[in-house]
């Protein structure tokens, strides 16, 4: 299966509206953060937007607003911060000021703190401003039904596990009050239909974040890079990745550099400085830290690899549509989101178990050494990339906004069926 491109439907006002994005924003460290720079940079540039409010976390240095592209105006209002008990009340107080025609929210569980109330806190947001009466969508990355609680990094414990899936669905709730819920995956839109009974589920595929111009996907002077980006140390573990290197290494003269870009977790502070520790004595790998988005393109252009050392899923991959976007293959485990996500929307990758490094080794080895392989599965994603640009998903969004505002204009109960937008999935 694939997902089709989307045509916008003509019968929609396009009356210019004052769009709120609740988010983090660079150079914030809280999640969601690159995600929430492409939907700003997007947005703005669409005629059916007046202004952009960006509602997001304080932080030390000044927001990242340095686009090369002329756009609307952008309204910066730092009203929240990550496991503050008051952000309940600050971004409902901002709003009230804004007055926005729409407000879309960009969401996961741990999006407002990874401290139980703060966390749940936050979640109530979109209820509030659901019961303003203003057009509002709340895109939900994962869903608690599909979390691996130990591996995600919530909790270990089974009895807090239960907990934590009995909250998760009493908070799942309040979010589903949106006019409509967003999410990237298909699998997340049968899910919440079948468990909540919701008619608001929107499938709006994650997009990517850019599309550069075709690569001509030759590799750098040097040795052969093998890269993992991210947040890491509650799924995505490095260790796997340095031990199926060093198996590459006693396999063949392979030049390979280990580059382990980004840094650690929320949930696990000191878990990246505990790996440089640990793997001191393995020669040619970089710790870069922390990757601000000018430094992405070639963090990822000068890698051969592109490798997911992931113990679960939390939902859809924006490394993966970042990998796509460069024209870059990847090693990927075989995990449930990942692996549908591959069927949905085009993607190819090498296999691997997860947290085996000898499969990943087999994985890593089949890309480095196969230069035609490595190509044919970057001019896959490539390909891939190119189909569900980030301006595509944007628009999406707008349309649901106007869709909205139309049945409640009618009187009627948001019904996204009703609705006939967004991408149709269809076979390859």
């Amino acid at each position: 299966m694939g997902i089709s491109p989307y045509k916008r439907p003509a019968y929609l006002n396009q009356k210019p509206m004052k769009l709120a994005i609740v988010t983090a924003y660079p150079p914030s460290k809280v999640t969601l953060t690159e995600y929430g720079y492409y939907l700003v940079k997007h947005f703005r540039l669409q005629e059916e937007i007046s202004e952009i409010v960006l509602m997001t976390d304080r932080t030390e240095a000044p927001k990242d607003l340095s686009f090369n592209e002329k756009g609307c105006t952008i309204t910066v209002e730092e009203c929240w911060d990550f496991n503050s008990y008051g952000n309940i009340l600050d971004v409902n107080k901002a709003i009230g000021k804004h007055k926005p025609d729409a407000v879309l929210f960009n969401l996961q569980f741990l999006k407002f703190g990874d401290k139980k109330i703060p966390a749940a806190l936050g979640l109530l947001l979109p209820y509030l401003t659901k019961r303003k009466g203003i057009p509002t969508i709340s895109l939900l990355h994962n869903i608690l039904e599909k979390v691996d609680l130990e591996n995600a990094g919530f909790t270990d414990n089974k009895l807090l596990q239960y907990a934590y899936n009995f909250i998760g669905t009493n908070l799942t709730r309040f979010i589903l009050a949106s006019d409509i819920v967003a999410v990237t995956i298909s699998k997340y839109v049968s899910t919440l239909e079948k468990k909540y009974g919701a008619k608001n589920i929107a499938l709006i595929p994650h997009g990517s974040f850019e599309t550069p111009p075709r690569p001509d996907f030759k590799l750098p002077d040097g040795p052969k890079q093998v890269m993992a980006f991210g947040k890491f140390g509650t799924y995505k573990k490095v260790e796997v990745l340095i031990e199926a290197v060093e198996v590459i290494r006693s396999r063949t003269q392979e030049n390979i550099e280990i580059v382990i870009a980004g840094t650690d977790s929320p949930n696990t502070p000191g878990y990246l400085d505990e790996m440089k520790d640990r793997y001191s004595h393995v020669e040619q790998i970089r710790f870069t830290g922390y990757v601000a988005e000018e430094d992405v393109p070639v963090i990822f252009g000068e890698s051969t690899v592109v490798v997911f050392p992931y113990t679960s899923t939390t939902g859809s991959s924006g490394v993966l549509h970042q990998a796509g976007s460069y024209g870059k293959a990847v090693a990927l485990p075989d995990l449930g989101d990942l692996s549908i996500l591959v069927q949905e929307e085009g993607y190819r990758g090498e296999f691997f178990l997860p947290e085996d490094k000898e499969s990943l080794a087999d994985a890593i080895q089949m890309i480095l050494m196969d230069d035609a392989y490595r190509t044919e599965l970057a001019e896959a994603n490539y390909k891939a990339a190119c189909s569900l640009p980030m301006g595509a998903i944007t628009k999406m969004y707008i349309d649901y906004f106007k869709a909205i505002q139309v049945q409640k204009s009618k009187g009627q109960v948001i019904d996204v069926n009703a609705m006939q937008l967004g991408p149709s999935r269809v076979a390859h």
